[in-house]
């Protein structure tokens, strides 16, 4: 499929176009690749330029599969990207399915559906997911000795993060970053928390990040932000697989518009360990299991057989591949990809590469 690279001021000059064998460095940052049917940019089939949106829209029955069709509807449920982040995305939360029809209908959200994720890195990932135990936090806020924290500290002193996020938001300025930037410095473990102060020195969410689970996944760990999750990406390549939505709400970090009320009536408040996967499989096919109905992640190698139910995303991340499936083949290189529509027959994974499989988490996909 031919595929579009959106450019965004987070993005990095490299990943993308070593990825896909272009020059690098790019003229501008290169920041996110889409691979799908999302009708705001969809993939195309090569040698006819037909949208996959389109393609699906003719026959979905026979090109999605009955319990596909069943359960989601005419459309494919899931979307792929690669995520090149040279610099911190916005803090940000999204809907869970009641959330996002209700918003489409009454707040004018891009669509009727959640947005879901699971994150498989490519190389090294930071990223900010899921609010810290508020001991563990409070345990932080003492290491930086800023009597100006003391309300959000009594709000996690009496267990409630979520009091301790609208604090945050709704009072930090420039003053109070630059205090907890300056006071951070000395204090390993807030290393990003500097570095969002120098990105956005005025900006409530440098304040909230100190709230957040500090995550560095190795390639090959992923890691599932559901419904609610606040969260921010920070640094490297990684391959996302999400319900196929665009709704985002976002808190700060970002020159884009923020909707912290919205955001603090989406947060989930729960507290704990960030949802790290090792994925399962030790041959060469590891899946990455979630609780979403609308989508798995695999990562795949030579070797692997690809169970054919449903609709089905592959594409190549390192090397080259080739997929054969019912006497047909394709190959692709790094940062290619191809649509496997529903089907009785397995498809085959040869060549010496490595690739990501998107499908369904609907009994007998994937």
């Amino acid at each position: 499929m031919d595929t579009t690279v959106r450019e965004y001021h987070w993005g990095s000059r490299t990943a993308l176009a070593e990825l896909r064998g272009e020059p690098s460095p790019s003229p501008v940052p290169q920041a996110e690749l889409w691979i799908g049917a999302h009708p705001d940019e969809p993939s195309r089939l090569a040698g006819c330029d037909v949208p996959l949106d389109a393609y699906l829209a003719a026959n979905p029955a026979g090109l999605l599969g009955p319990e596909s069709l069943a359960a989601f509807g005419p459309r494919l449920p899931f979307l792929l990207k690669v995520l090149a982040v040279a610099a911190p995305l916005s803090l940000q939360v999204h809907p869970n399915r009641e959330q996002a029809v209700v918003g489409f209908a009454e707040r004018g959200y891009r669509d009727d559906r959640p947005k879901p994720e699971v994150l498989v890195a490519l190389t090294e990932f930071e990223t900010l997911s899921g609010f810290r135990p508020p001991a563990a936090t409070v345990a932080l806020l003492d290491r930086l000795g800023l009597p100006s924290l003391a309300p959000m500290r009594a709000e996690l002193s009496g267990g409630d993060t979520g009091g301790a996020l609208r604090w945050a938001l709704h009072t930090a300025d420039a003053a109070l970053v630059a205090e907890v930037a300056a006071a951070a410095a000395g204090v390993p473990a807030l290393a990003h928390v500097v570095a969002l102060a120098e990105a956005y020195p005025a900006d409530a969410g440098v304040v909230a990040a100190l709230l957040l689970n500090a995550v560095r996944l190795r390639p090959g760990q992923a890691i599932h932000v559901g419904a609610g999750v606040l969260h921010a990406h920070l640094r490297g390549t990684g391959v996302e697989l999400m319900a196929n939505s665009d709704n985002v709400l976002r808190a700060g970090l970002t020159t884009k518009p923020v909707d912290v009320p919205a955001v603090l009536s989406l947060v989930d408040h729960r507290t704990g360990p960030a949802a790290v996967l090792d994925g399962e499989g030790d041959g060469p096919l590891r899946t990455y299991r979630t609780p979403e109905p609308e989508f798995r992640l695999h990562t795949v190698r030579p070797g692997a057989v690809l169970g054919g139910g449903g609709p089905q995303l592959l594409l190549c991340t390192k090397g080259s591949i080739v997929v054969s499936r019912g006497g047909a083949e394709v190959a692709l290189r790094g940062g290619e990809s191809a649509f496997l529509p529903h089907s009785a027959d397995a498809a085959e994974v040869t060549g010496a590469g490595e690739a990501c499989w998107a499908t369904t988490n609907l009994p007998g996909h994937g």
